[in-house]
């Protein structure tokens, strides 16, 4: 009887979510699981042509009316990320959240406000932190709670993000500690007192 050989390479993430300390399959890796995600992401942008949601950056349109199903959510919500971080503002804030937190839906209005004022400088972009096609970004950014704010950069690169959400208004005050961060410098006058 021939056994079959293990594989020379095994590409399972060493630090994996849920560890098996004696499991030697790299079948059921994450890391595959999350590169199939992006994958698919990719053909869906080859083949498919923008849902209608993506035409609100934010993606809220989505959000707030009912959808066929989360992956068509998901997937508006990546088209509307996509867009953010092409349009040259200067920089993004990506809100995690998940459909069922209360806290979440809670800040809704707020959100939708700030957007409102601040559209000039910054792009606001939902994430359903329970749609697999967040994974990457959820794992990249280090997301372990929700709501959570991540300020992006043009490229896309974490400048800042939210505390752990104690209360409602500690998450008030973190969105608007990030939204400080991306305001235009005042100049500073002269001090002519040192000539």
């Amino acid at each position: 009887m021939a056994a079959s050989k293990p594989s020379l390479i095994c590409w399972k993430w060493p630090f994996s979510p849920n560890p098996e300390p004696n499991s030697t399959s790299c079948d059921d890796s994450w890391l595959f699981t999350s590169l199939k995600t992006l994958g698919s992401l990719a053909q869906g942008l080859l083949i498919a042509d923008p849902p209608a949601a993506s035409a609100s950056i934010s993606g809220r349109a989505a959000a707030s009316r009912p959808s066929r199903i989360s992956a068509d959510r998901g997937e508006a919500e990546q088209w509307a990320f996509a867009a953010a971080l092409s349009s040259g503002k200067e920089a993004t804030l990506l809100e995690f959240y998940s459909p069922k937190c209360s806290l979440c839906n809670s800040l809704l209005d707020l959100v939708s406000e700030l957007e409102k004022r601040n559209s000039d400088q910054v792009n606001f972009v939902l994430a359903d932190a329970e749609n697999e096609k967040w994974l990457p970004e959820l794992l990249h950014y280090d997301i372990r709670y929700v709501p959570c704010f991540v300020l992006l950069d043009k490229q896309g690169r974490a400048l800042a993000k939210t505390g752990v959400p104690s209360s409602r208004l500690h998450v008030i005050a973190g969105l608007h500690h990030l939204l400080k961060l991306k305001q235009p410098l005042k100049p500073k006058g002269k001090n002519n007192a040192s000539s």
